[in-house]
């Protein structure tokens, strides 16, 4: 345990940061699944509306710097390759 008053609060946030990183982190996990169920299913709709919630939470999740700016770009690009790919098909 931390003796430095301001180390010890340094670990307070980090519990607190964590906490709420988690959570946006798994919300963009629900929403990247969501979009591939959609994917298995065919149904165009529903591809179109859960690929932009996914796009959109991914960047929202970036934004807060919770992920890297290149690991948003890699995930973006994933589901854009994902899209496209079912659309040839």
């Amino acid at each position: 345990m931390a003796n430095i008053k301001s180390a010890e609060k340094r670990v307070r946030i980090a519990a607190k940061q964590t906490l709420r990183n988690k959570s946006y982190k798994s919300a963009m996990k629900t929403a990247i699944k969501n979009f591939q169920e959609s994917l298995a299913e065919k149904d165009n709709e529903t591809i179109q509306v859960n690929y932009k919630k996914a796009i959109k939470c991914i960047d929202k999740v970036s934004s807060k710097g919770i992920i890297h700016p290149n690991a948003r770009d890699r995930k973006k690009s994933q589901l854009t390759k994902m899209l496209n790919r079912d659309e040839a098909v």
